[in-house]
């Protein structure tokens, strides 16, 4: 009888299975999804032809670029100082855990040599694979290698939109056509380059339906179910609902809100354009670590990135930046990689994570010599010390933890002030309001 019992239970899960491919409803395991999350910090790679001209990447197409000249700077696209390991070891250097290149972006170029367009790099005076030996070189330094695919594409005769700012130059087009191509350009992404996560951006364009991302969404999982998928395959970018598809939110330019339920990651870049531009302003060392530590504060990843230039190296000033936050990450980085955000609010003045029964309490800025924060109920600080320093003073009154500040905050670009409590601090809800 019991086995009887066991044969029914097993065919049962077969069924519920295979249910769920038929359905689409097979997901990213929650353990993938919640290591990723632990990650903290990857670099975004916009890289393309169009860094010939300096101007941005896919949107420049038909506007600074006449589509003609865009279409064929690939004729002239010969990148001789791009090397893989020297990009990976910045992003190493840096701290940062994961590494996303645009394989393919909106102008339809692919930095692979792939079977399915001609429009690839293996037609270009440079040849070689670039998406393979970033692969390769992520590989041997231990960064995870992720992938950008668009799901729109300016170039390809069946996609109907050919130029976002000209709509008498669009076309009739075939999407079926149009996903048969996505669906073997991921296939060969996926199986020849083993890619730990599938970034795609284009989602807001007519042709492409929330339908069709979920139609994508589950030819990528019956290659492997375990490659993350952001949320910009269906047409909802706000919110993670039913209707969504993807596994996490995508904020972009500007750092997400305190979530402690969906995740997301917030992709800013470390100058202002995406690709390379001559003499981009760049954000200060101060702007970049703090932006780091707010995204990590409200429980989010940050995909920051960098435009190689035309010979395919990355600026020095922008590589001796990244150093400084690694440098910062050295320090400091036991408060940021595999925390919670909150359970406080990020604001202008301070941000806090929490592992264990530690509360980081990070500083941006010193505009008093107290950082008062609200209490939380049934917690008690038991010790407060700046992080690799001293023990510092702090009060507690009937509605607030009193922090003493030092006269003189060790680290001109983020402090960290750990405040060990006498329960665990990832179990405290999230507090909405900050004084």
């Amino acid at each position: 009888m019991k086995k009887t019992a066991l044969l029914f239970l097993n065919l049962l899960l077969i069924l519920r299975i295979g249910f769920a491919q038929q359905t689409g409803t097979l997901k990213t395991p929650k353990a993938v999804l919640d290591d990723f999350m632990t990650k903290r910090f990857g670099m975004f790679v916009h890289f393309g032809p169009v860094t010939l001209r300096g101007t941005e990447i896919g949107w420049s197409r038909n506007k600074e670029v006449a589509q003609d000249d865009y279409d064929n700077l690939y004729k002239e696209f010969n990148p001789v100082l791009f090397n893989a390991d020297a990009i990976v070891k910045a992003a190493k250097d840096a701290g940062m855990k994961y590494l996303v290149i645009t394989a393919k972006h909106h102008d339809g170029f692919a930095l692979w040599p792939s079977k399915f367009t001609n429009y690839n790099i293996s037609k270009t005076p440079y040849k070689r694979d670039m998406v393979a030996e970033l692969a390769a070189a992520c590989k041997k330094q231990g960064v995870l290698f992720c992938i950008y695919h668009t799901v729109l594409d300016w170039h390809d005769p069946n996609y109907p939109i050919q130029n976002p700012y000209d709509s008498t130059k669009n076309v009739k087009g075939n999407m079926a056509a149009f996903k048969t191509q996505m669906k073997n350009e991921l296939k060969e992404l996926i199986t020849k380059y083993h890619p730990y996560l599938l970034w795609f951006d284009g989602y807001w364009e007519k042709p492409w339906t929330n339908a069709d991302g979920q139609e994508i969404y589950k030819f990528i999982k019956s290659i492997d179910r375990n490659v993350i998928v952001n949320n910009r395959l269906g047409k909802e970018s706000e919110k993670l609902n039913d209707q969504s598809v993807g596994d996490y939110l995508t904020p972009e330019q500007r750092i997400g809100q305190l979530n402690m339920t969906a995740p997301w990651e917030s992709c800013i870049t470390i100058c202002q354009q995406w690709a390379w531009k001559p003499n981009d302003k760049m954000k200060s060392v101060q702007e970049c670590i703090q932006t780091l530590v707010k995204t990590a504060a409200g429980n989010g990843n940050l995909l920051f990135n960098v435009g190689p230039m035309p010979d395919g190296r990355i600026e020095a000033r922008q590589v001796k930046a990244l150093q400084q936050m690694g440098a910062w990450l050295k320090k400091y980085g036991s408060s940021i990689y595999g925390t919670k955000g909150g359970p406080y609010v990020p604001n202008e003045v301070f941000g806090t994570t929490r592992k264990g029964n530690k509360i980081y309490l990070h500083i941006f800025q010193k505009k008093d010599d107290k950082i008062v924060l609200p209490n939380l109920p049934g917690i008690s600080i038991i010790a407060a010390t700046i992080m690799g320093g001293a023990k510092i003073n702090y009060t507690t009154d009937a509605s607030s933890y009193i922090i003493d500040l030092p006269q003189a905050l060790p680290d001109a670009n983020s402090n960290v002030i750990v405040l060990e409590l006498n329960k665990n601090a990832e179990e405290i809800p999230a507090f909405t309001t900050n004084k």
